[in-house]
């Protein structure tokens, strides 16, 4: 009776199990299993492992998967996780894997293609649970010689890393290293140029490689680096076969990601550019040309990747763009998901705008203010005649309007950031009507007032683009653009009166005291809206008047203090796209604000109510000092930088304070180094450098008045007028109308990169430095308002270093010889590594010289001195003599992919140098080179021990402490391999007591250095 229960039990117990299940399922499952048994084995805690090589129950257990799995895609979702089903699979996969691991050549077709199936049909929460599996056993196979199994593979491989979840990312590049996987597909797409193979069997392979390379950046050197490669892929995407050209552009797209992978594809120009260009027609499907500027943007990440791309096929990108924000059409307000999708990627192209170059005039030729409008109001040449008057009134009415139906909201963000952009580089004296735009340029400019109103009480993300671009259109150099601007948004503010600005003070005021909680989104729009108000007449006294100037000089203090750095693409989510994050070796990607938007626009209001503002209480000092740290942070992007500068230039200081001009500036009162004098009318000489004014100001040497040269063998320039007891220096003689003092003052700029004067002396400077070419200086003269965009400038000397100053070398400075380098001249006895210098430089540069100079070295052309470092060091060295800059090391992907010796040779000068710095007294550069070093050792462990024992040998005990620590956890496998026996007993102490330091700390890794 008992014994009857139990099974009754069982039996509704199984019965449960099964619910859902259909009859069908549940016999395919029972066949599944009686397969699985006969090669599936249990090993406890270990889990299930194929254990069976007989083909025929593989075959038959290929088959029952196969059908389960059949049964299973033509019942529901929820069929996937129901116990049975899910346990199923579970044994499913242990069957297949085992079944490829063994590699029958029979059964691979077969199981890889039950692979792809269930891949395909198991959700990715399932899958995720089996994915390393899977892909270790799928990788193992891309070398296959059967083609069948092999696209498989890859198949399957595209759908799971698709679908891959960030948390298993690491380890499934781990399995991808260990298997080569990338090199095998490298391999079987060279293989596929022999022409043996379908072209379907390529779409595979590339579009697997590009899935690869998005995820992992580590993955592109190797493919960009293969120039075989790189040139079968030119080859193919000649083809007229779109399928083909879009898996090219992927994969070129995956490659571009890198920003030395862009510069290969750049490199290769026409055959890459043109097959985009094509793709980007309207002709071609919507994927095709999606593909064709998505590999546009990622080639133009940066503003010299723009520059290059631009200057080979500047005006069929503009037209493509043109079309593609062109080619569009609503049904009941709505647009198909597939040309909205087009349209975000071209847009996001667009925002090219906000680099200077030539396709700003294409942009304007091509009707660009006509598309924009049509975006932002609907077709609105359909209902509008285009060349229609419109009054004040009747603009704000119409933009009201289409503003108010909210059409294609998602896209106003990158409406008003292309629009800013071409304000912000318009000529001066363009004209609207010159490309029949007027009308669409003041809608436009009205829409964007209208929603800059709306953004000081509204927090939402696309009006901060439109409040940025109100301000580039008021301050444009476009006189046209900016007067309409003015005006526009001036009507539109009258009926708000004067409440906002001092709204907007109260507000920034409680952020920065700690009475309201920032919002970064929030304050920024709040500067840019005070820096729109401050640049309108009529309101701007009325900012002034409520303190304006304090609050905006507390923000600035507030970010420099609590060093405040705020990105825009934080508050700006549609410059988001999807290959952000996932770039790698791009440098300088940030626009001209970059890290520094708060700091950024506060400068900007405030230079915009200083130029404005009668007796303001603030502490002038505090103010300069602050400013000219400013100025001088070369971290700081250049925006904040020009407009701290714009500001000092109200204050009577010109130009940019910096280390090197700090240092050069010395020889402003040398006057035994000098080689030229400078003759004013009444016969005063005036004592300077000729290799500085080459460089700087070329324009007070006359080219008839410069000293006649001769070439020597060697390359250099041998001076007529030297003599070997001493030196005559060239005069030159000034006309009348040279004001003494003016003179004085340019030079101080000229050596030292920046001056101070008074209102009298900048009328005589204007004369001077538009004479001489100095358009910084000029700008900063004239107050004018910085242009978007404009670069710092430096004071670089290294240009000297060529023909532009060599004539006035006097120095040479000779290196050792070195492996690395055989220098050698044909024409002339000299065969070790050597460059011609200028006295003055070394002498500004580095007390070691000016002692050197005092005990009385010869003036003689000839003069030698001998550094005791290799060639790469010296060049680096000098390089920061006449820069204040010492070139990097090879970094990024370069550096990754060097061997250990290359990785090594790229290091030696930093440490040699670090040794020289350190007897020469010169601190920066001992700095400098310790930091890299140190940096370099952190990511490359190995050469620990040839750094230490370099380091110990130039007696940089820093450096080869550092170097020992980051030996410290390995080193009892140092040890015990026998690898340290190649240190001395000290060094090998050194690295002992870094090791119990280390285990005394509890740590497993390298405290740091």
């Amino acid at each position: 009776m008992m014994r009857s229960s139990w099974r009754q039990q069982d039996q509704e117990q199984s019965a449960e199990n099964n619910r859902g299940i259909s009859g069908h399922m549940l016999t395919l499952h029972q066949r599944l299993y009686h397969a699985l048994s006969l090669g599936l084995r249990s090993y406890g805690d270990k889990g299930k492992k194929w254990q069976c090589a007989d083909i025929e129950i593989q075959r038959l257990v290929i088959r029952s998967i196969d059908a389960f799995l059949d049964c299973i895609s033509a019942e529901t979702n929820t069929i996937l996780q129901h116990p049975l089903v899910k346990d199923a699979i579970a044994d499913i996969v242990g069957a297949l894997e085992g079944i490829l691991q063994l590699k029958n050549e029979a059964m691979l077709s077969l199981a890889s293609n039950v692979a792809v199936k269930m891949v395909n049909i198991l959700p990715n929460s399932i899958r995720q649970s089996h994915v390393l599996d899977l892909v270790c056993h799928l990788t193992s196979l891309l070398p296959s010689q059967q083609l069948q199994v092999a696209v498989s593979c890859v198949t399957a491989l595209k759908l799971i890393l698709s679908n891959l979840s960030s948390k298993r990312e690491r380890e499934v590049w781990k399995i991808l290293k260990e298997t080569n996987t990338v090199v095998h597909i490298v391999n079987n797409i060279q293989d596929f140029s022999g022409g043996t193979k379908p072209i379907e069997y390529f779409q595979e392979m590339v579009s697997l490689l590009s899935k690869i390379l998005w995820r992992w950046p580590p993955s592109r050197f190797c493919v960009w680096s293969d120039s075989k490669l790189m040139e079968i892929l030119g080859v193919i995407s000649l083809e007229p076969n779109f399928s083909v050209k879009l898996a090219v552009l992927q994969l070129y797209s995956a490659l571009a990601l890198c920003g030395n992978g862009a510069q290969k594809l750049l490199e290769k120009g026409e055959t890459v550019l043109y097959m985009m260009e094509d793709c980007m027609a309207m002709s071609n499907c919507i994927s095709v040309q999606i593909e064709g500027f998505k590999l546009a943007q990622c080639l133009a990440i940066n503003e010299q990747g723009c520059s290059k791309m631009m200057k080979m096929c500047c005006e069929p990108i503009v037209k493509s763009i043109i079309n593609g924000l062109s080619s569009w059409s609503s049904h009941s307000g709505k647009i198909p998901k597939d040309q909205m999708a087009l349209l975000m990627e071209v847009c996001r192209l667009a925002l090219i705008t906000r680099w200077a170059g030539e396709h700003h005039t294409y942009f304007w030729k091509l009707g660009i203010g006509n598309v924009l409008l049509n975006l932002l109001l609907n077709n609105f040449h359909k209902t509008h005649q285009p060349q229609t008057f419109l009054s004040l009134e009747e603009q704000i009415t119409t933009a009201r309007k289409g503003l108010s139906a909210k059409f294609l909201l998602v896209l106003r963000p990158f409406i008003w950031d292309i629009l800013g952009g071409l304000a912000a580089h318009c000529p001066e004296d363009v004209n609207a009507k010159m490309h029949g735009d007027e009308v669409c340029v003041n809608l436009l400019i009205t829409c964007a007032c209208l929603s800059f109103v709306y953004s000081i009480h509204t927090t939402r993300q696309f009006y901060e683009s439109a409040s940025r671009s109100v301000l580039m259109m008021i301050y444009s150099p476009c006189k046209y653009i900016a007067s309409q601007a003015r005006l526009l948004l001036s009507e539109i503010l009258r009926p708000y009166g004067k409440v906002y600005p001092k709204y907007l003070l109260d507000k920034l005021n409680n952020s920065i005291n700690g009475i309201e909680l920032p919002d970064n989104l929030q304050t920024t729009i709040d500067l840019m809206s005070l820096a729109c108000y401050s640049g309108l007449p009529q309101y701007r006294k009325h900012v002034i008047k409520c303190q304006g100037i304090k609050t905006l000089i507390a923000i600035i203090r507030w970010c420099l203090s609590n060093d405040v750095h705020i990105k825009r693409s934080s508050v700006a989510p549609h410059l988001h796209s999807t290959f952000s994050g996932r770039t790698c070796c791009w440098i300088h990607t940030e626009d001209w604000d970059g890290e520094d938007i708060p700091l950024f626009f506060s400068l900007w209001g405030l230079a915009e109510l200083m130029h404005h503002a009668g007796q303001v209480d603030y502490n002038e000092a505090q103010l300069v000092s602050e400013l000219q740290g400013i100025c001088s942070d070369d971290t700081c992007t250049p925006g904040p930088r020009w407009y701290a500068a714009y500001i000092l230039s109200y204050l009577g200081f010109y130009g940019f304070p910096n280390k090197i001009g700090k240092r050069i500036g010395k020889a402003l009162n040398e006057k035994e180094l000098s080689d030229l004098e400078l003759i004013l009318t009444n016969g005063e000489p005036l004592s300077v450098h000729g290799v500085i004014l080459t460089v700087q100001c070329p324009s007070l040497l006359p080219p008839e008045k410069l000293p006649r040269n001769e070439r020597s063998c060697d390359g250099s320039f041998v001076r007529k007028d030297a003599e070997k007891c001493g030196r005559l220096k060239k005069g030159i003689h000034l006309s009348a109308q040279v004001d003494r003092q003016a003179l004085l003052k340019l030079l101080e700029y000229v050596y030292l990169g920046y001056l101070q004067a008074g209102a009298e002396l900048v009328k005589k400077l204007k004369m001077f430095a538009r004479h001489c070419n100095l358009q910084c200086l000029l700008q900063l003269l004239c107050k004018k308002n910085p242009k978007w965009g404009t670069p710092v400038p430096s004071l670089n000397l290294t240009s000297a270093l060529g023909p532009a100053g060599q004539h006035f070398s006097d120095i040479i400075l000779e290196a050792k010889a070195t492996d690395q380098i055989h220098w050698t001249c044909s024409t002339c006895s000299v065969s070790t590594p050597h460059m011609h210098v200028h006295k003055v430089i070394l002498w500004t540069s580095c007390e070691y010289f000016q002692a050197l100079f005092r005990s009385g070295m010869q003036e003689s052309h000839s003069e030698t001195i001998k550094v005791p470092v290799s060639w790469e060091a010296l060049d680096k060295l000098v390089n920061w003599f006449y820069s204040g800059e010492l070139p990097a090391p090879i970094s990024s992907c370069l550096w990754d992919n060097l061997d250990v010796e290359e990785k090594l040779n790229e290091l030696h000068p930093y440490v040699e140098l670090c040794w020289l710095a350190e007897f020469w007294l010169l601190g920066d550069v001992h700095e400098h080179c310790t930091r890299v070093v140190m940096s370099c050792l952190d990511s490359a462990r190995n050469l620990s021990i040839k750094i230490l024992q370099i380091a110990a040998n130039l007696s940089q005990w820093k450096l080869a402490e550092a170097a020992a620590n980051y030996m410290a956890p390995s080193y009892h496998h140092l040890r015990n391999s026998g690898k340290l026996e190649e240190l001395d007993e000290e060094l090998v102490d050194m690295v002992r007591a870094a090791s119990v330091r280390l285990s005394q700390e509890g740590g497993g890794h390298h405290p740091s250095p």
